[in-house]
């Protein structure tokens, strides 16, 4: 049986990625404690801060957009325990604004996999973990992989 802990942080997480999908609003702030971190960089670019999430989010979303109804962040799985909630979502957008990789927008379609692992602490998400089809994503969208510089 889920904790009543577990069931609540899965609200969170499952309202986050809910926020996510409304482009019109900035609700999904709300659901990320301020100094939240992100520990895999969720945009090419991301400030090393705490809380630089935040805007690597704003952008991501500004770089992409929803043209379907069947775009943009869906959760095909969650699963919580303690303060760790597990999502793997399917993402699917089109590359139509600037980007910190890619600032010309290829007008492309993605649809990738990606797996994300929450840690919320007092109702918010204060840690982002998350793996995702980075290869397929840049091959959908045209783009060159990132080299070491």
């Amino acid at each position: 049986m889920l904790s009543a802990t577990a069931l609540n942080n899965k609200q969170v997480t499952l309202s986050f990625i809910t926020a996510l999908n409304d482009r019109a609003s900035q609700d999904w702030v709300q659901y990320l404690a301020p100094d939240v971190v992100d520990h895999n960089k969720i945009i090419f670019g991301e400030g090393e801060a705490p809380g630089a999430a935040i805007e690597g989010f704003r952008q991501q979303l500004a770089a992409f957009s929803a043209e379907r109804r069947d775009d943009g962040f869906h959760a095909e799985q969650l699963i919580a325990e303690g303060d760790e909630v597990v999502a793997r979502l399917r993402v699917r957008a089109v590359h139509t604004g600037y980007h910190p990789r890619m600032p010309e927008p290829t007008n492309r379609r993605c649809d990738v996999e990606q797996i994300w692992i929450f840690t919320v602490r007092a109702g918010r998400i204060a840690e982002i973990r998350a793996v995702s089809d980075r290869l397929g994503m840049f091959l959908q969208l045209g783009w060159d992989w990132p080299s070491e510089d």
